[in-house]
C-alpha cells in the first residue's frame, strides 16, 4: 500500500492532468449538442457490440439446451405431420376430428446418454424416465428411422433394447410391394440388419424402403428402418436372405423420440380376450 501511495504522489501531476483532461471532455460533451450526440452514439454502438458477443458466447454455451429444445420441438412436428399425413389415408377426412385416433400416439424427446454398437445385445440409455410417462414396451425411433424399444425405466432415466440386439424383432414391410417380415439383427455388422420371412414368390430388390409395418400398436406404421443392401434366395430355401442397411447411423445416435401409443393398452387387451395373444 505505501509503494501505491508513492508512485500516485511521484506522478501526481500526471493524475491531475489527467482529471482535468477528463473534466474539460465532460464538459464538452454536456454543454455541445454535436458532441454529445456523437459520444452517446459511440458509447451505444459499443455497447451494443458488447451486448451482442456477451450473448453470442452464452448462446454457444447454451448450445446444448438449444439443441434439447428443437429435439423437443422436432417430437411435436413429427407427430402433427404423422396425424395429419397418414390418418386421412386410413380413416378418411371426416375421421380427423376423432380425438381419440388423432392423439393415438405422442411423442417425447429425450438425449442419448450411453449407447453401445458393438456387442450382440447392444442397449442405448436415454434422460427420460417414469417421471415423464415412459414405460416399458414403448417404441423409439429417431429423424432417422426405427431405433428400438423401452426395456426398462427408473424415474429420470431408460435403458432401450437397440435395434442392434439379437433378441429384438420388429415387424416391417417392403414400402415397394407391402409384404411383410421381421427385422432382427444377427450380430455381426452394426450398420445392416436382416429382414426375415419374405417368401421367394415376392421380388424383392436392392433399393427398395423398409418400414415398420403398423402390425401392432407399438411403432407407428410407415417409419423408416432402412433400404435393403443385398438379396439372396437359395435353391432349398423358402425365404430370402436379404440384408438392409439401416437409415440411422447408431454410432452417431444423439436424440431420440419415444412413442407413446394411447391405444396400445386396447389393442392387447382384446387380442388376449380375443385369441389369448400376450406380448
Amino acid at each position: 500500500m505505501e509503494r501505491l501511495f508513492k508512485f500516485v504522489y511521484k506522478y501526481r501531476a500526471f493524475f491531475t492532468f489527467l482529471l482535468l483532461q477528463l473534466f474539460c471532455a465532460w464538459l464538452v460533451v454536456e454543454n455541445n449538442q454535436y458532441q454529445s450526440t456523437r459520444y452517446f452514439n459511440s458509447s451505444n454502438r459499443i455497447a451494443a457490440n458488447i451486448i451482442s458477443t456477451s450473448q453470442n458466447i452464452r448462446e454457444y454455451f447454451a448450445l446444448r439446451d438449444i439443441n434439447t429444445e428443437l429435439a423437443g420441438e422436432n417430437a411435436t412436428l413429427r407427430k402433427q405431420l404423422d396425424e395429419r399425413n397418414q390418418l386421412i389415408e386410413e380413416y378418411g377426412l371426416s375421421q380427423l376430428k376423432n380425438a381419440v385416433i388423432i392423439n393415438r400416439f405422442e411423442y417425447i424427446s429425450a438425449k442419448v446418454i450411453n449407447n453401445s454398437t458393438n456387442q450382440y445385445k447392444n442397449f442405448i440409455t436415454i434422460n427420460k424416465g417414469a417421471a415423464q410417462g415412459l414405460t416399458p414396451g414403448m417404441a423409439v425411433i429417431s429423424q432417422q428411422g426405427a431405433i428400438g424399444k423401452v426395456k426398462s425405466v427408473s424415474d429420470q432415466h431408460a435403458v432401450l433394447i437397440s435395434l442392434l440386439n439379437i433378441d429384438d424383432h420388429v415387424s416391417s414391410k417392403i414400402k415397394r410391394t407391402g409384404h411383410f417380415g421381421t427385422i432382427q439383427w444377427d450380430g455381426t455388422d452394426p450398420r445392416l440388419i436382416d429382414l426375415r420371412y419374405i417368401p421367394r414368390h415376392v421380388n424383392p430388390a436392392v433399393g427398395d424402403t423398409i418400414v415398420t409395418s403398423g402390425y401392432n400398436a407399438v411403432f407407428p406404421e410407415a417409419i423408416l428402418i432402412g433400404i435393403i443392401k443385398d438379396v439372396k434366395l437359395s435353391e432349398e430355401s423358402p425365404f430370402y436372405q436379404i440384408k438392409v442397411e439401416l437409415a440411422q447411423d447408431f454410432s452417431k445416435l444423439a436424440f431420440v423420440e419415444v412413442v407413446k401409443s394411447n391405444l396400445r393398452a386396447e389393442q392387447d387387451s382384446l387380442e388376449v380376450t380375443t385369441k389369448g395373444i400376450q406380448r
